[in-house]
């Protein structure tokens, strides 16, 4: 049985070790990522330019921030399929307050910073929820998810009718909210050099088409959120313990850790990423949208799978989910340079899902042969 396993194979081949296998294995996405770019540059017109790559980056930032709280949901072995509605309902929420301080005449930046502290504030609540259903009541996580999945997505488009809000945002909280959401802390803008924080006013038309965002604000929010998030996992004892109950529940239980409280701590941060995707969402659209994280919901999944983590626990870290967060983006964005039909977006990205199951498969192959050696 054993003389068939291809990794065994491939241990007899000089040229192909089992070193070799598992370098590949582990940083495939990342290969996988410049393959694609140097791809799309090789024949897509305009891909390869530093504002194109902004577009990227920004575009990203949804998918990224609600990847960040998936994977440590899926490292407890868990899944967490509301946050696609909790992003909506974070985007809503944050809205209508906005909306409602402001035209009580209260200051801008006051209605800002309210409506904000509310959006994060009511996605608490769905991640809390799943927390107890999960971690008390025992409820398997794909079906406590999928009941707060339609009770969050009810509960957003009952908040607004089920349409944008829109109507009633002032042009002024308007043009605060864009300039974030929209704005950079530095621009470039050809045969005029760098500018920080705002452009010049009198630029001309064509000026503008050419001027490259080169930090965007919702990429540095992003960023800084990752950072965080990335350090608890890796090097704290919080971290730690995510990775062992996602190892084995019951060995984390006899080690002594309170598994209970730590997978509903797990549910919130999920929630709170969201809620930050959902904020940043109206900051960039300047409209509170119900649906604004539905279509990515399946998106922040796949991320986390192509990034390496294992569906089954124990396994994963924030790198790789960004990584599979730019893989999605740049697939997106290079077929629609390519002009290729963006029905055509969903198929390679699940075909890129199903390499990345493989992957881990052949993965954990290397290291169960590894063990019996």
């Amino acid at each position: 049985m054993a003389a068939n396993n291809p990794l065994v194979k491939a241990q007899r081949l000089p040229f192909i070790s089992p070193r070799s296998i598992e370098i590949l294995t582990k940083s495939w996405s990342y290969l996988f990522l410049l393959g694609l770019v140097v791809y799309f540059s090789l024949v897509g017109t305009g891909f390869f330019s530093v504002r194109n790559f902004s577009s990227i980056l920004t575009t990203s930032t949804l998918i990224m921030l609600m990847s960040i709280g998936q994977t440590y949901v899926v490292i407890t072995a868990g899944i967490d399929l509301s946050i696609g509605w909790t992003v909506g309902l974070s985007s809503v929420t944050t809205a209508r307050v906005m909306r409602d301080l402001a035209a009580g005449g209260n200051d801008i930046a006051f209605a800002m910073l309210a409506g904000m502290f509310a959006g994060l504030f009511v996605a608490l609540i769905p991640g809390l929820v799943n927390g107890v259903l999960v971690a008390r009541v025992k409820v398997p996580p794909f079906i406590a998810t999928l009941g707060m999945f339609g009770i969050v997505r009810g509960a957003a488009f009952l908040l607004t009718d089920g349409q944008q809000v829109v109507r009633g945002l002032s042009a002024e909280l308007r043009e605060a909210l864009r300039g974030i959401g929209n704005g950079s802390l530095l621009y470039y803008i050809p045969d005029d050099g760098f500018h920080w924080f705002a452009l010049p006013p009198d630029l001309e038309p064509q000026q503008l088409r050419v001027v490259s965002q080169l930090m965007p604000y919702p990429v540095i929010i992003t960023a800084l959120v990752v950072v965080i998030f990335a350090f608890i996992l890796a090097r704290t004892k919080f971290g730690r313990h995510t990775y062992v109950i996602g190892g084995s529940e019951e060995a984390a239980r006899r080690s002594g850790i309170n598994v209970d409280r730590h997978l509903l701590i797990i549910y919130v941060i999920c929630g709170f990423t969201a809620g930050i995707a959902g904020v940043l969402h109206l900051f960039r659209f300047t409209a509170g949208a119900p649906q604004a994280g539905e279509a990515a919901l399946l998106s922040s999944v796949a991320a986390v799978v192509i990034g390496g983590t294992n569906l089954f626990g124990g396994e994963g870290d924030i790198m790789g989910a960004v990584v599979g967060s730019l893989i999605i983006a740049v697939l997106q964005t290079g077929l629609v340079i390519l002009n290729i039909d963006s029905i055509w977006q969903f198929i390679v990205v699940g075909v890129v899902i199903i390499i990345a199951v493989l992957v881990n498969q052949l993965q954990a192959a290397l290291e169960r042969l590894q063990t019996h050696d």
